[in-house]
């Protein structure tokens, strides 16, 4: 699910809402969980998971081309845990929809 089709779903579930205050509220949703993991904090949707952030050290990584090293920067990566009632339902409904498995 795309932003653009969250808004169109939440559109027909709230009729009483404009579509602009519908795209504006999950547009501020969203910048403020941007600010607090910016800021190194941690997202907790309760029932659906938490959003924290995970430290990657510095280290040498290789071009999957050609071979050649090449100095990778320390950074940091978002790290989502889902909640267990959003896992329950995943496992439930695996066998009813095609996931693809990795």
């Amino acid at each position: 699910m795309t932003k653009s089709e969250l808004i169109n779903l939440l559109s027909r579930k709230q009729k009483h809402l404009s579509n602009a205050d519908i795209e504006a509220a999950v547009n501020i949703i969203l910048m403020r969980m941007e600010e607090e993991l910016a800021k190194g904090g941690r997202v907790e949707i309760r029932d659906f998971g938490a959003f924290s952030l995970r430290f990657r050290a510095a280290r040498i990584g290789r071009n999957p081309k050609t071979g050649e090293a090449i100095a990778m920067k320390q950074t940091h990566s978002v790290h989502f845990k889902m909640g267990a009632n959003l896992k329950k339902r995943v496992d439930e409904s695996s066998s009813q929809y095609k996931i693809k498995k990795l």
